[in-house]
């Protein structure tokens, strides 16, 4: 979509957004993208800058034959035009990522199609059978065109892991090897390897215990191991001082919300990390210093009130340039000031409408690749020089898709009914013409939506619908405050701020308050199903996806499925939903189920039948009940699939599905 190429001439600020591509388009509407144009794959997988920065690699595939290899395209950095190296890769490996291990060789992570034959059970009629499963693998390719090599291809994890993308460690300091992590079979645990990106050939560092699943490494050595409960919910981290062996507890942090804990990088001083974390009685998460030997944090580097921190920036050397935020964009708090410039810079030159993420920085810290997103972006590479005066964009991931035929997006303050303030986003068909509306709330719930590439919403919007997304109080990225004013509140706070989202862009935007309806995956289901509930008169169809019906059993299923050891898992739950016996009648309310006889509008459950996340027999509940209401509804059940980890072909059948009962709801 952004597809020019341009040098930036003058202070080093780049130029404005007056000859953006939608700004001439915007006076003439074009015809929306068809359903089919958002499922159509990229040949852009990747790019990478070389450690010194003189060289960007750019990963690509045939985007109809993936399965037929990819091609990696180097380019030189002083002059990106400048192609200097294609190096075709072999026959059917599916390129998803690339990485310079080295100054002359690439990594390339690679999916490829693997059987495992599987025996008959014994006194069974069952037969035995063939199961087709993918297996990931890095292979290591020289820049000079030699012959690739897949990593621990003579070694007895080839055969026993079908994960073996996991690097922990480009070890900048040692050209020949890196670390990774990969299953040990003779132990039975994970273990940390180092590899040798020449020969492939691994040695294990160390072994982990029987839950861990990875760890962060400074200098080379492991600092950081994190231990996952079975589900993979709850990562419990432990630290470990440079010279010692003892590993100690730190903290548990959930991976199913936003992180209150990550790694950042490295200090001068080897016993003192940097770390993102969220610390007793703080509302939000900023970045301070961890010491190793004590666990003592210390104050923060980086903090902004209100917003937590997402991530942190380092270049090539990992020495740390500044934190990143989710406002309604992505921004950056900078060590150096001078760096905020041109940022600033490059969120003009795209109209300030998308996400400009920094994610290769040279030693010099004049060289960046970034990632730019949007709610009209589905994704590009650009890569910026900063001497230069130079952005240069590298390719799109579906240059297919045109501004000018998606829709835009705007950010709304949306007073509530109790006096507070939530954000939403509004997105209105590339038409901009007053129609109808659906709701769409995001998961978690204490994740959040933001000004970014959503696909669900454009084929909605080219529908002729306007989308909205509210960050009901509940919602994460705006503190612990913020969430916590959603806690024991599903069934009516969080809900109340969606209804008010609701009324107020209607009123606004002239929409017709007669066309309605309102969908979601995960909390964003229940919010589907309780909205239903709450608001007949409101919404002409519900779409719950994965979503939760019935709280009691749903805290029911925590708490027997928690395997940490003073169930933490579960008193995080009923933190947030509530208590099974002191809050048994507001539960009751809560749950759509137990009240499906007052939904009027039809509803479609999706669920994926191997769901470890919101177990499908949710769903199944919520049909049962609406089968004996006499209520219109309908069931899918996704085989294979988890709690909405479909592949896009499934994706875009269901989007027809979804897409089909809205017609039918706003035309009845």
């Amino acid at each position: 979509m952004f597809t020019r190429r341009r040098l930036l001439a003058g202070t080093g600020v780049l130029a404005g957004s007056a000859l953006l591509p939608w700004s001439t388009a915007a006076a003439q509407p074009a015809a929306p993208h068809a359903l089919a144009d958002f499922f159509k794959r990229s040949d852009l997988r990747d790019a990478a800058l070389s450690p010194d920065g003189g060289r960007i690699a750019v990963l690509r595939t045939d985007a109809a034959r993936p399965e037929t290899g990819a091609m990696v395209e180097i380019l030189d950095a002083a002059a990106p035009e400048k192609l200097l190296v294609r190096m075709p890769l072999n026959d059917g490996l599916d390129a998803k990522q690339i990485e310079w291990g080295s100054e002359d060789r690439l990594l390339i992570w690679v999916d490829i199609a693997v059987e495992q034959r599987l025996a008959a059970p014994a006194n069974s009629n069952i037969s035995a059978g063939t199961l087709k499963l993918t297996a990931r693998r890095v292979v290591s390719a020289a820049t000079d065109g030699g012959a690739p090599v897949t990593l621990f291809a003579d070694s007895r994890a080839l055969s026993t892991n079908f994960d073996l993308g996991s690097v922990v460690d480009l070890l900048p300091d040692d050209p020949r090897h890196i670390l990774m992590a990969a299953w040990d079979y003779r132990s039975g645990v994970l273990a940390l390897h180092t590899v040798d990106i020449v020969t492939g050939k691994p040695e294990i560092v160390e072994r982990g215990a029987p839950s861990t699943v990875g760890w962060i490494t400074a200098a080379g050595r492991a600092v950081l191991r994190f231990d996952s409960n079975l589900r993979g919910t709850v990562h419990r981290v432990y630290a470990r001082a440079p010279g010692t062996d003892e590993w100690k507890f730190v903290r548990r942090t959930r991976t199913d919300q936003l992180p209150d804990f990550f790694y950042v990088g490295p200090t001068e001083d080897p016993a003192v990390i940097l770390a993102g974390v969220r610390v007793e009685g703080e509302d939000t998460v900023s970045v301070r210093k961890l010491d190793l030997r004590t666990l003592a944090i210390g104050e923060a580097v980086s903090s902004r009130p209100g917003r937590d921190v997402v991530a942190g920036l380092v270049d090539e050397r990992s020495r740390y340039l500044g934190a990143r935020y989710l406002d309604d964009r992505i921004a950056y708090d900078f060590v150096d000031p001078g760096l905020g410039k041109h940022f600033a810079g490059m969120n003009a030159f795209f109209g300030r409408e998308c996400n400009v993420k920094l994610f290769d920085v040279d030693a010099a810290q004049n060289r960046f690749l970034a990632h730019v997103s949007g709610p009209r972006e589905p994704g590009a590479f650009y890569f910026y020089d900063k001497a230069a005066k130079r952005l240069e964009n590298l390719g799109a991931r579906q240059p297919e898709l045109r501004v000018e035929r998606l829709g835009p997006t705007t950010a709304v303050k949306v007073a509530t009914r109790d006096g507070a303030s939530i954000t939403a986003y509004l997105t209105a068909p590339s038409t901009g013409a007053p129609g109808p509306l659906v709701v769409l709330p995001h998961g978690g719930p204490e994740l959040r939506d933001s000004l970014d590439w959503d696909r669900q919403v454009q084929v909605l919007a080219a529908q002729g619908w306007w989308v909205l997304q509210p960050n009901f109080r509940g919602s994460g990225g705006y503190g612990r405050a913020f969430a916590k004013a959603g806690w024991r509140r599903w069934g009516e706070r969080m809900q109340e701020d969606v209804e008010d989202a609701v009324a107020q862009v209607v009123a606004a935007n002239r929409l017709d308050a007669g066309r309605v309806a309102i969908m979601g995956s995960s909390y964003g289901g229940y919010a589907a199903l309780m909205g239903a509930v709450r608001r007949p008169d409101l919404y002409k169809a519900a779409i719950a996806i994965c979503g939760v019906s019935d709280l009691p059993e749903m805290l029911d299923y925590e708490r027997g499925d928690d395997d940490t050891p003073d169930k933490e898992i579960y008193r995080f739950w009923v933190d947030r939903i509530g208590d099974p016996k002191a809050d048994a009648a507001m539960l009751e309310t809560a749950s759509p189920r137990r009240r499906a006889a007052e939904i009027r509008c039809p509803v479609l459950l999706v669920h994926g039948k191997d769901d470890a996340i919101v177990p499908v027999k949710q769903s199944r509940f919520m049909a049962d009940a609406l089968k004996k209401a006499g209520a219109s509804f309908e069931l899918v059940e996704v085989p294979d699939a988890g709690h909405g980890d479909w592949k896009d072909e499934v994706e875009k059948d269901l989007m027809g599905r979804y897409v089909a009962l809205l017609q039918r709801a706003f035309h009845a």
